[in-house]
């Protein structure tokens, strides 16, 4: 493939071999998201440290915690599909000027927007947690790490605005030292907040929850003072205010509010996923009796084994994501080109590198070494016994996980964001939702039903974007 080049003296990303360009690409991204996954680990660890019942209510009231924020800034930061879409393609097409025009358009966007959803996410937080949480103790747990988190929407949309961005134009390594050092300071201040060290007070999960607010701010800054570096800031002026543009700023929302609709949806699925199993902790009596805890005291196993089952791949799912990100600059930049052959080569190149390495994944996690893995990120023996068979479900299907989350954000690249849309909205409401309660709930299958409703939902996600990236008609998508 040849090397093309651009009038701002960086070069497009798609030249030489696609293994090579995919894994130049996906390595610093893998590593930068993997950092974030990492710090959640951690919370969950440090929650693990916390006298029982404390540490078990904190690890249930993690997941639903994550996915109320990621409901809020998540579907924010789904801007993110837009701006890298649109800049990848004017960098390919060697207008620099205009690829710098989209990040001026999305961080302004973010950042007016990511106040009216700050507000919006503190006056319903009492009621989705009300309807979500059934278990009083994990419920109060949330809204004390919530009360700090809500506020990082802000530095956490336009974060997602300089990432896509930088990694439209093939810089990724620009989020990775960002989020070394937005994340390692993440963790000191869990150690001090949440165990109340060095003169701090003790905080508890709200702690965790003060330490993500600030360091998501901080990686913010890291990423601003990055685009006011000299040779990005006089080619792209990112912050050039009269570059202001209504049908820029439509164009890229255009593409990003499928997008913020599909994370809403994802994220509402997996709300409901985890207010089934809280259902099943608030109705299983020999749940709550056979607790490890002191006295007796009531533990939500079933909650706590999902919150640490989701942590554990979350690292899996992260890295798939980062391989998709990685896979979406580069058919965004053929596209550009003119070359949808390229693209195709990318994404497929992309998938058999994903079934090849996460498919060792999942068989370390599901296969050689659940026992340990969740012996690490828990210390209790109900919540481990609960989480076993789902680990070894899930693990094995990782490569399928893996093939989905990469097509899926190849497409995304390709501009076809509603086609995605459409497909969450059917498959979390028609398919996992729905089949989780049925299982889980209704037939007495516990657990390991509910988690059986996800493989489907997996093999369903996978053979759909499977069939649409083959069909090949993205080609001819223009923005």
């Amino acid at each position: 493939m040849a090397t093309i080049p651009n009038p701002s003296g960086l070069r497009v990303a798609t030249e030489g071999s696609p293994y090579r360009a995919v894994l130049r690409l996906a390595t610093p991204t893998v590593v930068a998201m993997l950092t974030q996954s990492i710090v959640n680990e951690i919370d969950i660890i440090f929650f693990s440290w916390l006298p029982c019942p404390e540490s078990s209510n904190a690890q249930a009231a993690l997941l639903p915690s994550l996915i109320l924020l990621w409901m809020f800034g998540g579907s924010l930061s789904a801007i993110s599909v837009g701006t890298q879409a649109i800049a990848a393609r004017r960098f390919a097409q060697k207008n620099p000027e205009d690829a710098g025009a989209v990040l001026v358009n999305s961080w302004f966007f973010s950042l007016v927007a990511g106040g009216a959803f700050t507000v919006v996410g503190y006056l319903s937080l009492p009621h989705i947690l009300q309807v979500l949480i059934k278990v009083p103790e994990v419920r109060q747990a949330a809204t004390e790490y919530l009360n700090w988190r809500l506020l990082g929407i802000v530095s956490m949309a336009m974060t997602f605005s300089f990432k896509s961005f930088f990694d439209g134009i093939g810089k990724t390594h620009v989020h990775l030292v960002s989020a070394v050092v937005m994340n390692a300071l993440n963790i000191v201040l869990c150690l001090i907040f949440i165990f109340g060290r060095w003169g701090a007070p003790r905080m508890g999960i709200a702690g965790a929850g003060l330490a993500g607010f600030v360091s998501t701010w901080v990686g913010l800054a890291i990423m601003i003072g990055w685009a006011m570096l000299a040779k990005y800031r006089r080619v792209f002026e990112p912050f050039q205010l009269k570059r202001l543009s209504k049908s820029l700023t439509r164009d890229i929302l255009k593409l990003s509010v499928p997008s913020a609709i599909a994370t809403i949806a994802v994220m509402s699925g997996f709300a409901l996923f985890a207010m089934i199993v809280s259902k099943l902790d608030s109705i299983s009596s020999s749940t709550l009796v056979e607790s490890s805890c002191p006295g007796g005291r009531a533990e939500a196993v079933n909650s706590a084994a999902t919150t640490v089952i989701v942590g554990i791949l979350k690292l899996t799912f992260t890295a798939c994501l980062a391989f998709g990100t990685s896979t979406a600059t580069l058919v965004s930049q053929s596209l550009g080109e003119g070359d949808g052959n390229k693209a195709a080569r990318f994404g497929w190149v992309s998938v058999r590198l994903g079934l090849i390495i996460f498919g060792i994944v999942g068989l370390l996690e599901g296969v050689i070494f659940p026992a340990q893995i969740l012996s690490v990120v828990s210390q209790s023996p109900a919540v481990i016994e609960a989480a076993m068979m789902p680990m070894q479900i899930m693990g094995i299907i990782t490569p399928l996980i893996a093939v989905g989350m990469i097509l899926t954000q190849a497409l995304f690249g390709a501009g076809n964001t509603r086609f995605v849309m459409i497909v969450e909205l059917i498959l979390h409401f028609a398919c996992l939702v729905p089949l989780a309660w049925f299982l889980g709930i209704t037939l007495g299958y516990g657990l390991v039903g509910i988690w059986s409703a996800a493989v489907a939902y997996v093999v369903l996600l996978t053979a759909i974007m499977v069939w649409k990236f083959a069909s090949g008609d993205w080609k001819d998508i223009r923005i």
